[in-house]
């Protein structure tokens, strides 16, 4: 059939043969998603679920970046003027979304081929299909802008294996796209070069076609780390965890530490106990837990001077309260993560 194509604030709705096709298309903000552009996926994710003819959908990123996640610089000025009502809109509409994504009737696939962070981790990989590429990057990098690692990420994350989630969800590191395979975070590796002829293959065949393009990622490079991983960010303490990179003593962990030492504070300490928490919940339990956290998290100095350092001045340089992991009052921790219950 003839592709009839709807466009909406920063993303394009397509239905292109067998499929549903998402475009998102807001290249120089590296796809970042805000409010009206969460509320467009979700109409065209309802439409086609409830459409006989749409076999599956597929959601694809224009430019370097699939999505680099939510406008947070948006919601930063929300904050900082006093709209926390509409702040806390955007956090519900987007883990509605994301939920959404998770129980999808028909296959969701992901094409990512690009930067992928935070919220770009949210519309892709709770779906049936995430393709990476060589150009891919995935991270989870909530704990350098003061908040947490979301999306129902405190779902995903404690599932990885040798408690690599955890490593990933603390350090905010980034994962090369073979690395996201070999991790779990992505199911299909597909030669950059190839995913153009594999997206207009899904069109025609459907999910049958990506087993046509793929081919086996790169080594894991984090294969050599993961028992020293598993033994450090197994304990169920920062200090404990920071203690064990000390005694390892390997250049690999000091430089880990170093990583963990300029993430708020505050921040690994109330990410710990959501990535600990979500490893006996589903993913709707998840994702409330997360909404009820992060709509007190956004209110703390350490989101919005995170979100100044590292999105808005970029001078990287924040100015966390309190600075010190020793300053951290765990009772303060302890009563904010009774919010998320």
């Amino acid at each position: 059939m003839t592709a009839t194509t709807i466009t909406g604030p920063g993303i394009e709705a397509r239905r292109d043969g067998r499929i549903g096709r998402l475009r998102l298309m807001r290249p120089r903000a590296l796809n970042a998603l805000d409010l009206p552009m969460i509320r467009f996926m979700r109409e065209w994710l309802d439409r086609w679920a409830a459409d006989p003819a749409v076999e599956a959908v597929v959601v694809e990123g224009e430019g370097r970046a699939f999505c680099a996640g939510g406008d947070v610089r948006a919601v930063r000025e929300q904050v900082l003027g006093g709209a926390h009502d509409a702040a806390e809109e955007f956090f519900a509409e987007e883990y509605a979304l994301n939920g959404a994504i998770g129980h999808f009737p028909k296959p969701y696939v992901a094409l990512i081929d690009g930067i992928c962070m935070g919220g770009g981790l949210g519309i892709s990989v709770h779906g049936s299909d995430r393709v990476v590429t060589e150009a891919a990057m995935l991270a989870m990098p909530e704990t350098g802008i003061g908040l947490t690692p979301d999306i129902g990420a405190s779902f995903f994350l404690p599932r990885l294996s040798n408690f690599l989630g955890t490593y990933l969800g603390l350090t905010g590191a980034r994962l090369s796209g073979g690395d996201a395979v070999h991790a779990g975070l992505a199911t299909a590796f597909v030669p950059q070069a190839a995913v153009g002829a594999l997206s207009a293959a899904l069109a025609a065949e459907g999910t049958a076609a990506i087993a046509r393009f793929v081919a086996p990622p790169p080594p894991f490079s984090l294969a050599p780390q993961l028992g020293t991983i598993a033994a450090c960010f197994g304990a169920d303490s920062l200090a404990e965890i920071e203690a064990r990179l000390e005694a390892e003593g390997s250049d690999w962990s000091a430089e880990t530490l170093g990583v963990l030492r300029r993430m708020s504070p505050s921040a690994l300490c109330w990410t710990l106990a959501s990535l600990r928490a979500g490893a006996s919940r589903d993913l709707d339990a998840c994702l409330a837990a997360e909404r009820a956290l992060v709509r007190h998290i956004i209110r703390l100095p350490d989101f919005a001077e995170g979100v100044r350092a590292m999105v808005v001045d970029k001078d990287r340089r924040p100015r966390w309260q309190p600075g010190r992991l020793e300053e951290v009052d765990p009772r303060a921790i302890a009563a904010l993560m009774q919010t998320a219950h």
